[in-house]
């Protein structure tokens, strides 16, 4: 099999075995350096953050003799499709050059065909299991990239959007802009190559790990395998049979009995997969628009083309939610976290997202447990507490990761606040660990790994800096200043990249932000100040669940506004 990642590495001018730029560097070269640091007169508070920061930096590990990488952590020890180019942009606050090479990882590891890996392994991890002279079914040992590729399933896609954020956050590198359009043109042709194999318009899953729901009750009971390293679906001909025990054991992780009759219920029309593509179109229109090659308005109006299958096909109106559907076109019954996903990806319309946020997410007898974000809802059959690695109940340190922008995606910030202060006091509580999963009532801590899960970690910083902190969108150009207790703890949080250094300081219920030393505005705290780049102040945000009323001073000017729950005020502050 020939790998895209050759050409990459010839166009990027990397030598071999090792990933260099031309001038003996790490690849797409850039001199910008960020910093975050956070101090708060709350002990508990500062501890979290304190040991996040100190347990996030034992997750990052040399992948090939030149790049570092940011693995998932807590005894996962490779990088995964669906957790690190998301979690490597979250850490791109910390160090740019780690946070692009877990993209960087991926697009090297490209097939022909187009297809990315589900899974990277060093090329160190290789070795020492002797995968680099037998590697395992479905990988491909990469000895020029010094890497070893796992094609055995999809494992999930968060990786378009954080891609195209790490463009804007190392100075716009063209190069590197290209690479990324041809490396997400590639994945959605094959996706809609290979995963549309009854012609129905709705892309599939074939097995629990194409995305990421291990030991999920509501893939195992339908029979999907684990597992599947090849090019056609489950029940194709000429694949893996699971009446076949060794067959079972190999793909289906199962001794026993196989499935009678009917029971295999794969391949499935998968929200998850329609998201998959409709986020790649999306990137690609945005990239498109950057390199002002004339595609944009295609690429926008191929995603929209996925969105509307997707409406059509999956999402059910009464019921505010999407549904798969089996081979045969049934549709599966259980209200399941997977609507989230589809956020995340930006597939929702704002009215479905509205709708699902409203009637599901904050439901009690739904997702909004003691501790939320349950896997499948709390009053559905296929329910199931189960500690360990397991997608059928606990909620998950990545789906509080992916929830974020989930629901920033819809405006829904107030909602990222509740999660947040439900989320911070649970890890505290629980002795500042970090495991995989949380019991949906008590909250404590679950997994089958060790402690130090990086998607866990990354959600409780990403949080805080939601609710105390600075986060810099940068794609859109935007600082958003949080200061969400109007009373309580001081802090303080900077925020530095490159030249650019931010400031917030929050004492005695109002807070202020800085641009090096330039005093930018001063408010009540208990909202969310949105600024530009350079710190001109563009709107407020009501991040608090309750109606917040919120004094704003800009240059001598003062504003005064009420903002509910999510509410955006422009104020007029002249030029």
């Amino acid at each position: 099999m020939i790998h895209r990642f050759s050409a990459l590495l010839i166009a990027i001018g990397l030598g071999v075995p090792f990933l260099r730029s031309e001038e003996g560097g790490p690849p797409f070269p850039f001199e910008i350096e960020t910093a975050a640091t956070f101090q708060s007169s709350d002990p508990a508070l500062q501890r979290l953050h304190d040991t996040a920061e100190a347990r996030i930096r034992e997750n990052i590990v040399p992948f090939t003799p030149s790049m570092k990488v940011l693995v998932e952590g807590g005894g996962y020890p490779n990088a995964w499709l669906e957790t690190q180019p998301m979690g490597g942009e979250m850490f791109a606050k910390r160090d740019l050059r780690i946070a692009l090479n877990n993209q960087l990882i991926f697009m090297l590891a490209q097939r022909d065909d187009g297809r990315l890996p589900g899974m990277v392994v060093s090329g160190a991890t290789a070795r020492e299991k002797g995968w680099d002279h037998e590697p395992p079914e479905g990988h491909i040992w990469m000895p020029e990239a010094d890497l070893l590729a796992d094609f055995e399933m999809i494992q999930g896609f968060c990786f378009p959007e954080p891609a195209w954020k790490m463009y804007h956050w190392i100075g716009r590198d063209r190069g590197y802009l290209q690479k990324l359009h041809e490396a997400l043109a590639g994945f959605d042709a094959w996706l809609w190559r290979t995963r549309d194999s009854n012609g129905d318009g709705l892309l599939e899953t074939w097995c629990v790990w194409d995305t990421g729901e291990d030991n999920s009750t509501r893939l195992e009971s339908r029979w999907a395998p684990s597992r599947w390293p090849f090019e056609k679906p489950p029940g194709a001909e000429g694949v893996p049979d699971p009446s076949n025990p060794e067959h079972l054991k190999r793909y289906w992780f199962r001794g026993g009995p196989g499935p009678t009759g009917d029971e295999v219920r794969v391949p499935f029309a998968s929200m998850d997969v329609m998201a998959y593509s409709y986020s790649a179109r999306a990137t690609l229109a945005k990239i498109a628009a950057e390199l002002e090659n004339g595609e944009e308005t295609r690429w926008r109006q191929r995603a929209e083309e996925v969105r509307q299958r997707l409406i059509d096909g999956l999402w059910v109106p009464e019921r505010s939610a999407c549904f798969d559907l089996d081979r045969e076109g049934k549709r599966l019954p259980e209200l399941i976290h997977n609507n989230l996903r589809c956020m995340w990806y930006g597939i929702f319309t704002q009215e479905m997202a509205d709708a699902f946020v409203d009637e599901h997410l904050l439901n009690p007898e739904a997702f909004w447990t003691p501790v939320p974000l349950v896997s499948i809802a709390i009053d559905e059959p296929l329910f199931k507490n189960a500690p360990g690695n397991n997608w059928s109940g606990q909620p998950q340190g990545l789906t509080y990761q992916r929830t974020i922008g989930a629901l920033e995606n819809y405006g829904r910030h107030a909602e990222v606040t509740r999660l947040g202060r439900k989320l911070l006091p649970v890890l505290i509580r629980n002795d500042f660990k970090f495991a995989q999963q949380l019991d949906p009532k008590t909250g404590k801590a679950s997994g089958q790994k060790k402690d130090g899960y990086g998607p866990m970690i990354l959600a409780a910083l990403e949080y805080l800096t939601r609710l105390h902190g600075i986060h810099l969108d940068v794609a859109a150009g935007e600082v958003w200043w949080s200061a969400v207790d109007a009373s309580g703890h001081d802090f303080t949080y900077t925020q530095t990249w490159g030249e650019r250094n931010y400031r917030l300081q929050c004492k005695d219920g109002r807070f202020e932000g800085f641009a090096g030393d330039r005093l930018l505005f001063a408010c009540t705290a208990g909202t969310r100040v949105v600024t530009d780049l350079d710190g001109k102040v563009l709107k407020l945000i009501g991040i608090a669940p309750k109606a917040t009323t919120v004094t704003l001073d800009v240059d001598g000017r003062r504003v005064e506004a009420t903002l509910p729950p999510n509410a955006v005020h422009k104020p007029s502050l002249g030029d």
